[in-house]
């Protein structure tokens, strides 16, 4: 008989031609129907694939039993749910059938809302199995697919890195070479000292650009080293001389509630160049939402086993993003802004075994406060 794909195929197996008439009349009505006479014209069939097999246990040369552990053995037929249609009885009989691979056990003579039920009971987890069996395939499929789109992310990463680092040799040695040959006047050399340390900048963010993917997906490793902050900041400062110069903001820095001395220590631990790369971004960010002419204040303070460091300045932040001040591509009011800024430093914050928050507490002021940890609490 030729099985339509709309509807479920049984194959009924029994050397009685009545069971066969029998199982025919109470499975027709919503089956394709395979009929075998023997276990070998059962193995000649299960070719087709069918949905569930009807195995009769007492049949000549080879038994049910026999029959549906060779089923089981074979890779090709193991799947398809086997129902034994037998008149042996005994509890033996049908712990026997179950161990060798059986998914029921019914008794003859059969009785057809019996049959109906736990044909359809059956073919509905055979249906169960089958879908999580394709999605867990997905599921794996999905799976290298993202491996293999990682690889290529690294690799892109490489590139990039490798590529962009020829034009910068011009960027960073030019200004050196240009100061060398002069004769330049005290603002011109500073502005190629600017030029130079951009370059340097740049270097340092092609270098870290992966080393944030890894951050990410946690698998950064930290060398944590003691690092002077005041010197870190300076050179922070020293990078955004123009911007603050333009937007006329002063700035003050103040060291467990003291002014900050030149040649001053205020150590934490970490890797200096994540933490220069960590306040550059939140200084940057505090600048540019400053309004023109206020202060901007960096307070440093011990705080027991932490390291506390708030950055202040006037302005508020607006209400529909102080949720997510921290989030990856949130921004507001940046034409240019990528929203990456306060996301890289918090990740920066997090690696470091530290933590980022904002604080929007005070009236017309917002401060970013980062916890560290203090180099003191590490010796």
């Amino acid at each position: 008989m030729e099985m339509t794909p709309e509807r479920p195929s049984i194959l009924l197996v029994d050397d009685e031609p009545t069971n066969l008439k029998l199982l025919r009349e109470i499975l027709r009505r919503d089956y394709d129907l395979l009929f075998a006479h023997d276990c070998a014209e059962m193995f000649q069939y299960v070719v087709k694939k069918p949905d569930l097999i009807l195995l009769d246990v007492m049949m000549p040369e080879m038994d049910g039993y026999a029959g549906c552990a060779r089923l089981k053995a074979d890779e090709a037929t193991r799947d398809i749910p086997v129902i034994f249609v037998t008149a042996k009885i005994e509890m033996e009989d049908e712990i026997r059938g179950l161990e060798v691979g059986a998914v029921d056990y019914l008794t003859k003579p059969v009785q057809g809302p019996v049959v109906r039920a736990r044909v359809k009971a059956h073919l509905a987890l055979r249906h169960a199995r089958d879908l999580i069996a394709r999605q867990n395939q997905e599921i794996r499929e999905q799976n290298e697919a993202l491996k293999q789109a990682a690889r290529l992310r690294d690799d892109v990463e490489r590139i990039m890195r490798h590529d962009l680092k020829g034009p910068l040799n011009a960027i960073i040695g030019m200004p050196g070479v240009l100061i060398s040959n002069g004769p330049l006047n005290a603002e011109q050399e500073q502005f190629l000292r600017v030029i130079e340390a951009s370059g340097y900048r740049l270097l340092e963010m092609i270098n870290r650009s992966l080393d944030l993917y890894k951050m990410e997906q946690g698998t950064y490793r930290m060398d944590a080293r003691p690092v002077n902050l005041l010197v870190v900041l300076e050179r922070v400062l020293t990078e955004l001389q123009r911007p603050l110069r333009v937007r006329q903001l002063s700035v003050s820095m103040r060291v467990n509630g003291q002014p900050a001395v030149p040649g001053g220590e205020f150590f934490v631990m970490g890797e200096e160049l994540l933490y220069h790369s960590m306040f550059s971004n939140l200084l940057k960010n505090a600048v540019e939402a400053s309004p023109a002419g206020q202060p901007l204040v960096i307070g440093l303070e011990q705080a027991g086993e932490q390291s506390v460091i708030r950055i202040s300045n006037q302005g508020s932040v607006p209400v529909a993003i102080r949720d997510n001040f921290f989030g990856k591509y949130v921004t507001s009011g940046k034409q240019q802004g990528t929203g990456l800024g306060t996301y890289s430093a918090l990740l920066i914050a997090k690696t470091s075994g530290g933590a980022l928050h904002l604080d929007t507490t005070r009236e017309g002021e917002t401060s970013v406060v980062a916890h560290l940890k203090s180099w003191m609490d590490c010796v």
